[in-house]
């Protein structure tokens, strides 16, 4: 079973820095592209970050510049640093795995990023 666990939410200050983490057992992790989404209340969940399994990144317009995306294949993680947090990125953020061979989505439980003004 592949599961994804984020860490590293929580509440900050806008202007401020978080960094999430994803770490993936039960998977070839190497072989899956990886992503970060957000739901915020009442909102469609939507892709903020993703990275292949060659390394190529791509962001939400919304956060290019501000965010990066990065994995270690050696330690089944993804990384998310997130600088220069504004109150509209308050969201649930999610870990994504996708394994391309098979079609195959899996997801993490979320963690909760709050910016406060």
């Amino acid at each position: 079973q592949v599961r994804p666990v984020e860490s590293g939410g929580g509440l900050v200050q806008a202007g401020g820095s978080l960094r999430l983490s994803c770490v993936v057992s039960g998977s070839n992790f190497r072989l899956n592209t990886m992503a970060w989404y957000r739901q915020a209340p009442g909102k469609q969940r939507d892709l903020v970050a993703r990275v292949t399994t060659g390394g190529d990144t791509n962001y939400a317009d919304s956060v290019k510049g501000r965010f990066t995306i990065s994995r270690d294949n050696a330690k089944n993680a993804v990384y998310l640093q997130m600088n220069s947090l504004k109150p509209e990125d308050t969201a649930v953020y999610y870990c994504n795995t996708y394994l391309v061979a098979v079609s195959r989505n899996d997801w993490g439980q979320g963690t909760q990023v709050t910016v406060s003004s």
